[in-house]
């Protein structure tokens, strides 16, 4: 298996980038009111996505998310080069609760930084009643992921999170649909 380079750094710049991500937004988005992070724990594929450079080029992108003992998140985010037979690329992660009360805010951090520094904030701002899709923000709205337990989202289901998003005024023509291969 190897490691792509690529995402590595792209994660390394982005998180350089990090604090200033949504430092100027007068609208934050509204998160789900609970998350119960064991059952959030696990594989979620992307469905569509805000364009995000640390992504181009991918195809076949996942995250798995595992509770460590200490309470923190391991993040694994992989995606293939240009086709599911390419070059895996890989980036390991930690992410932390940063709203104990709704679990539904946390900080995620990608790099060999000290916990706090650097770190992007990932908003749960839609959930599925059984966990099996969940849509994914930033305070300031500039990052988007429609995610699901499964490779392929039902049509009226993903049409649905889209209708709701433009409703809480995400700009969904800016959605980049994810390919994954068919679910075996």
């Amino acid at each position: 298996m190897k490691t792509g380079r690529s995402l590595v750094s792209a994660a390394l710049i982005a998180a350089a980038f990090a604090p200033l991500q949504g430092c100027v937004c007068a609208n934050p988005p509204e998160t789900v009111a609970a998350v119960d992070i064991n059952r959030y724990m696990g594989i979620w594929y992307e469905i569509s996505k805000y364009p995000f450079f640390f992504e181009r080029g991918l195809v076949g992108v996942t995250a798995e998310y595992t509770l460590n003992a200490d309470g923190t998140v391991q993040v694994v985010n992989r995606g293939f080069k240009e086709t599911f037979d390419g070059e895996l690329s890989e980036i390991v992660g930690k992410a932390t609760v940063a709203d104990k009360e709704t679990n539904a805010k946390l900080t995620v951090q990608f790099g060999p930084f000290p916990v706090g520094i650097f770190g992007s904030n990932y908003w749960i701002i839609m959930l599925g009643d059984d966990y099996e899709y969940a849509v994914v923000s930033s305070k300031g709205r500039d990052t988007l992921w429609i995610l699901s337990r499964t490779p392929q989202m039902d049509a009226e289901v993903y049409n649905g999170i889209v209708a709701e998003l433009a409703a809480r005024g995400f700009d969904t023509s800016k959605l980049e649909p994810m390919p994954q291969q068919p679910a075996v």
